[in-house]
């Protein structure tokens, strides 16, 4: 629960109806109302990068419509969009044996 010193001052925003239905989903998924949604998008895009972490400075570069789950299931969109090469086929190796007791 956050609690606000200052008092908040309303804001009417216009949007479609396609921005409205991925607001609503948005925030129905996260258990948020959409109040809190858009005031947690006003933080993350106007928050100071932190000039120490170059990474943390690229938050918010992406604008593409990704998954809602992407943070959860990063190595499986990852592994589903990486491209490697074919491994090397080398001969098979010979396991070493233990040498044999004389008799």
């Amino acid at each position: 629960m956050i609690i606000y010193k200052s008092t908040m001052k309303p804001l009417q925003v216009y949007v479609d109806d396609a921005d409205l239905a991925r607001l609503e989903s948005w925030s129905h998924q996260r258990g948020m109302t959409k109040s809190q949604a858009i005031r947690a998008a006003i933080r993350a895009l106007t928050h100071p990068a932190d000039e120490k972490d170059p990474l943390l400075s690229l938050s918010g570069m992406v604008h593409d419509r990704l998954p809602a789950d992407v943070s959860e299931q990063f190595d499986r969109y990852l592994q589903e969009t990486f491209v490697a090469e074919a491994p090397a086929a080398y001969g098979k190796r010979r396991r070493a044996g233990r040498a044999r007791p004389r008799r």
